[in-house]
């Protein structure tokens, strides 16, 4: 019988940070809890995930009441967190913020709400979509850069229908550190984008098309298939993930340009 092999993040290079983060995160006896959560019975928010991973821990409100996402968010800043953010708010959640704190910051088409000071951008993202009809995904991944102080700039309607149109914004394409393609339909256009640039492509597939379509599942199928190498596909409408990914590449990028 073969031996099992031991398993820690540790021995699989995992790069935690010196000092106590490293402790935190495996669970030394150093008078600091391995991972701080705030348990609101309904809800245990992750309050060292920012410090962790760069990302903080981001309220989804679809599924939670208006006074839960509100509850979290106060949770969040109670904890000092200097920008609390939800995605996939509503109209009721919207107000329910709104009487919280006046001075929230609602994006109505991205579907986010942010508490607190977003922070000064660096970087810079090319977000491209196929058609204006994928603005709402495109916009939630323009308010996640924006929460992660990551600059966009947002170009619509450049689907290979007229594949003049994302020819003519290839200088753009050349100089984003990250381009975040969002596309519906036959999700086609990730892989032009791909053949045009050395920069990473993030595809974002969305619910947008006819029936065969699957409400996005051909543009998945298509991105994950794409003849370009170099294109990192995330889940269908799933702005949110691909503005993280895409946030993280244009700071690593940003981070090496500095120390040259």
């Amino acid at each position: 019988m073969l031996a099992r092999p031991s398993f820690s993040l540790r021995s699989c290079g995992y790069p935690f940070p010196a000092g106590a983060l490293v402790n935190r995160a495996m669970g030394h006896a150093d008078g600091v809890s391995p991972h701080r959560t705030a348990d609101l019975g309904f809800a245990r928010l992750d309050l060292d995930r920012a410090e962790r991973t760069g990302t903080p821990e981001v309220v989804y409100a679809a599924g939670k009441t208006p006074a839960q996402t509100v509850a979290c968010l106060a949770a969040l800043l109670d904890d000092g967190a200097a920008l609390a953010w939800a995605t996939r708010v509503d109209a009721a959640t919207t107000a329910a913020i709104l009487e919280r704190w006046p001075d929230a910051v609602l994006d109505p088409e991205a579907r986010c709400a942010f508490v607190g000071e977003l922070p000064t951008p660096v970087g810079s993202v090319l977000v491209l979509t196929a058609g204006t009809s994928d603005g709402p995904v495109a916009a939630e991944v323009a308010a996640t850069l924006a929460a992660s102080g990551v600059g966009c700039r947002r170009v619509d309607d450049v689907g290979v229908a007229g594949v003049h149109r994302v020819l003519a914004v290839a200088p753009e394409v050349a100089a984003a550190d990250v381009v975040v393609v969002v596309a519906g339909m036959d999700g086609a256009l990730p892989s032009v984008v791909a053949g045009l640039t050395d920069r990473l492509v993030v595809a974002v597939p969305t619910s947008v098309g006819y029936g065969a379509a699957f409400e996005g599942l051909a543009a998945l199928l298509t991105m994950l298939t794409a003849c370009a190498p170099g294109v990192l596909v995330v889940n269908i409408d799933n702005g949110f993930g691909a503005g993280v990914a895409a946030a993280r590449i244009a700071r690593s990028a940003q981070g090496r340009a500095a120390q040259r």
